[in-house]
């Protein structure tokens, strides 16, 4: 069991994220090319039980290739991956979603591509995705800046139980709800992909590792609405997904309206062993994140070597420029979270509107909270109003919050609250050119046990005030 002593000192790193998918080499050479049975490619023609014929050809076979060849267009609903299959999208070869409900008639998988228990699968190649989705939107809310969803939009992908899983070197963009979907896959590995979503469209995550085990995505590229890559463990409805465990997450680029690398919201189940390093938040309405809501337990996760601008977005966005938002408050009325213990900040560096901040509900609060080599700049450059925590999604009787989950607050720089064992070491706050009256103190600690600060830097926003408030509970 980890102590006290072993959490400050560092020997809970991540470490020994050494697997390799096992799938690489077990790929036969048999081949189909999807023109051959048919397809057509021309954007119009429904293209997909052509494809869908070559997948389950090649897996009844015994495993192979499936080329979809670039120069062409092929108009497809859902299709269902097979296992001991490299779907490959060949040079700029680009699947197009279809608009009809009809054209997805699975029941358990919601995606344009989609995968149910298979094993040894890879996505590959350098075409393309195009989910077309503003064709599943209805109108525009220029004070919301977003898309109203018309009711019915898939994923790009669903991709349910599999093991041993690739997908590298694709692109896709323009989804109508999430991207990537994995969820109790193990043995994954994501590397170079790209995203190219609308920012103007809603829930469209970009990657979301959803109960996965022994993942490695990196290298990727993301422009997208709401998160860029999200870690969850979804509420189960019937199969046991399992837990989230032993997920790295390194060398990728983001832009979002919400967080660009995040755990949460959903929290259902155990998350654990979680790394994410080398990873630039190149705009987002939040840094690295935490919102714990759920009654799974969260515990030893690592944000190192990250840069992020933090900035706010319209209100319906989530995410008020917070340079990291860890935050534990139940969901619903009555409800309880698990506990949420052993975070590592190492070498987190950016530019915010909005406090860098550790928050709990008082009677579930943050254990073991490490920020080492650490900066924030605290600035404000767009028009949208501040002095506002963002607590969403929260119980609506909580007499703290706003209505909607907004909690009015001054802007510290690093605000903790109700976290038992913390240290700061080696880190600084600096103020940007332009004040408001909501900036206040450097540091701000509410009822912090076990606060260390080690060579902490920084002052307050404004002069008459000092550099740091620290409160106990009363």
């Amino acid at each position: 069991m980890a102590t006290r002593r072993s959490f400050v000192f560092g020997s809970l790193s991540l470490a020994g994220l050494n697997w390799m998918p096992s799938f690489a080499q077990s790929m036969s050479a048999y081949e189909i090319n999807v023109l051959s049975l048919g397809a057509v490619g021309d954007g119009a023609t429904l293209d997909t039980s052509s494809i869908q014929q070559a997948i389950d050809r090649v897996s009844a076979a015994g495993g192979g290739r499936v080329i979809v060849p670039g120069g062409k267009r092929f108009l497809i609903g859902a299709l269902m991956l097979k296992s001991n299959v490299d779907f490959h999208l060949a040079d700029d070869a680009v699947l197009l979603a279809s608009s009809e409900k009809a054209h997805y008639p699975f029941k358990r998988n919601s995606g344009i591509i989609n995968a149910d228990g298979a094993s040894n699968v890879r996505i590959t190649g350098t075409g393309h995705v195009d989910g077309q989705g503003m064709k599943f939107m209805g109108i525009y809310s220029p004070v919301h800046e977003r898309w109203e969803p018309l009711p019915f939009r898939p994923r790009m992908f669903h991709l349910l139980a599999c093991k041993g899983l690739e997908i590298s070197g694709i692109s896709f963009g323009h989804s109508p709800e999430w991207g990537l979907h994995t969820l109790g896959c193990e043995h994954v590995l994501v590397d170079g992909i790209k995203v190219r979503n609308f920012l103007d469209v809603p829930n469209c995550d970009a990657i979301d590792p959803d109960r996965c085990r022994d993942m490695e995505i990196k290298n990727c590229d993301i422009v997208c609405a709401d998160d860029g890559i999200v870690i969850k463990t979804s509420e189960q409805t019937g199969d046991d997904f399992g837990v989230a465990h032993n997920i790295t997450v390194r060398d990728c680029s983001i832009v979002c309206r919400d967080s660009g690398i995040k755990i949460g919201t959903e929290t259902f189940g155990d998350i654990s062993k979680i790394l994410f390093e080398r990873c630039r938040i190149v705009s987002g309405g939040r840094g690295p994140t935490i919102t714990h809501r759920q009654p799974g337990n969260i515990n030893d996760v690592e944000f190192r070597d990250i840069d992020f601008l933090a900035q706010h977005h319209a209100a319906r966005w989530w995410g008020w420029g917070e340079a990291a938002s860890v935050t534990v408050w139940p969901r619903t009325p009555n409800g309880k979270t698990g506990t949420l213990s052993n975070i590592r900040f190492k070498n987190v560096h950016g530019v915010a509107e909005n406090s860098f901040r550790i928050d709990a509900h008082p009677e579930m609060p943050i254990k073991n909270i490490l920020l080492e080599d650490c900066s924030v700049k605290i600035d404000r450059w767009t028009q949208y109003p501040g002095g506002m925590f963002d607590n969403r999604p929260t119980r609506a009787d909580d007499p703290m919050h706003e209505p909607g989950g907004l909690e009015k607050h001054d802007t510290p720089a690093y605000s903790l609250r109700n976290v038992q064992g913390a240290v700061l070491r080696n880190c600084t706050a600096v103020w940007g050119p332009h004040q408001r009256d909501a900036f206040t103190y450097a540091l701000e600690a509410q009822n912090v046990t076990g606060l260390k600060l080690e060579n902490f830097k920084g002052k307050a926003a404004r002069a008459g005030l000092p550099a740091m408030s620290i409160t106990k509970k009363v």
